[in-house]
């Protein structure tokens, strides 16, 4: 997110629940309704313009839309994060016309994993990944 959005500062942990993480028809990440499944995400400040830069990377209007959806918010060990535990109010990226699932763009999977690997040691569950990413996200191979 640094890379992407430097004025951006993580904050903490989510979970959205009836949704769901998946790969869709063009490659991409999407979430979409699911009443049974949930998906993990880092929680981020953002500067407007950051915002701006981030709308441009996710292709707003035309690849993916804005929209707010009450999460489940975990805060670091940061005093100024808000109560573990507390619903808030989070900017989630959704592709409402691509909602079917196909396989990932090749360049992707690298981003995903080094996305998974800080989303773990941020306290996010290593079997939540292994049962929605690994499907269609293949874990990289620890060479010696």
């Amino acid at each position: 997110m640094k890379r992407r959005c430097p004025g951006s500062t993580y904050i903490g942990t989510a979970l959205l629940s009836k949704w769901k993480w998946i790969i869709n028809s063009a490659g991409y990440a999407n979430v979409i309704p699911s009443q049974d499944d949930i998906v993990y995400g880092m929680i981020y400040t953002l500067t407007a313009d950051d915002e701006i830069k981030l709308d441009g990377f996710e292709g707003v209007p035309h690849d993916y839309h804005k929209r707010v959806l009450p999460v489940k918010f975990f805060g670091r060990e940061d005093p100024s994060a808000t109560d573990e535990g507390k619903i808030i109010q989070a900017l989630v990226y959704t592709d409402v016309e691509r909602l079917n699932e196909g396989p990932p763009r090749t360049e992707y999977i690298y981003r995903i994993n080094q996305a998974v690997k800080d989303a773990i040691q941020e306290g996010i569950p290593k079997e939540y990944f292994e049962k929605y990413f690994r499907r269609f996200i293949p874990a990289e191979e620890i060479k010696n």
